[in-house]
């Protein structure tokens, strides 16, 4: 397992290995699909040992068997990031295996719609609960365990997917308040992290997607209009993102690349936000 350095040397530059990620220990959680997908298959191709965390056995057996066939390590636990337990087993048998952790990133992400979420006025409650529960406790959760872990071993680092809508507010086509909310919760409890913990060499990042495409997005994907709209809110290609855009950002945050890096809160998201 390969710590962070305790120190930054003044006018140090950093050569990167071949691997850049090469000796670590990480946990994708979300990993089954989309965005935690491409992070993990791209942090083993970087050198990592990975552990895949989904509540999806078939999609994170399928990210296993593609990471295995490309000659990775990796590992996928099946694993309900909402329950306190099975997340706090999930770090111990990560650590048990590969003998540490140095990354969390933590993807898991849903949206509400499926259960009401809309509009402050509209949305249920079960819509409010079920979005913060799994967008958010879960994020908390995974923080909690690998933080505990990470303290132990002398340092780490942290990112959490958050949104563009955790930034800024939402129009009609956008308007879910639960998700919303739930996304700027995200960054919020990212900056406590770095902020308490930066002493103890942990480092705490979040991402701020835009739209990607993902099986998430397939409303978005489906809808002409929104299509249309696509070079208004996205203009740097006036197209969705990749998956792919999104992990070379979390490569670049968990890695030592990123050593003097904490409490940023990175947008991947075409140029939405920057308007």
């Amino acid at each position: 397992m390969g710590l962070p350095e305790p120190g930054l040397t003044p006018g140090r530059l950093i050569i990167m290995p071949e691997q850049i990620l090469r000796n670590k220990v990480a946990i994708v959680t979300g990993a089954a699909s989309g965005i935690g997908r491409a992070t993990a298959g791209l942090f083993a191709r970087e050198g990592a040992q990975v552990s895949l965390v989904d509540i999806d056995p078939a999609g994170g057996k399928e990210t296993e068997r593609q990471i295995l066939d490309s000659g990775g390590e990796v590992r996928f636990l099946r694993t309900d990031v909402t329950k306190s337990g099975e997340v706090e087993a999930a770090v111990h048998q990560t650590v048990k295996q590969f003998g540490g952790l140095d990354i969390l990133v933590n993807v898991v992400g849903v949206s509400g719609r499926q259960w009401g979420d809309g509009p402050v006025d509209e949305c249920t409650e079960q819509a409010w609960d079920q979005v913060m529960t799994v967008n958010l406790k879960s994020m908390f959760l995974c923080c909690k365990y690998a933080v505990q872990s990470m303290l132990k071993a002398g340092g780490g680092s942290i990112v959490n997917m958050s949104s563009v809508l955790g930034l800024v507010g939402g129009d009609a086509d956008f308007a879910t308040h639960a998700y919303a909310a739930s996304k700027g919760g995200i960054i919020s409890l990212t900056r406590s992290i770095a902020t308490y913990y930066a002493d103890q060499h942990i480092r705490a990042n979040a991402i701020c997607p835009g739209l990607i495409a993902t099986s998430m997005s397939e409303r978005v994907q489906a809808s002409e209009r929104i299509r249309s709209r696509l070079p208004e809110l996205q203009p740097l290609t006036g197209d969705f993102g990749q998956p792919e855009d999104v992990a070379n950002a979390a490569l670049y945050l968990t890695s030592d690349m990123a050593r003097f890096v904490t409490g940023a809160i990175l947008p991947v998201d075409g140029g939405w936000t920057a308007k």
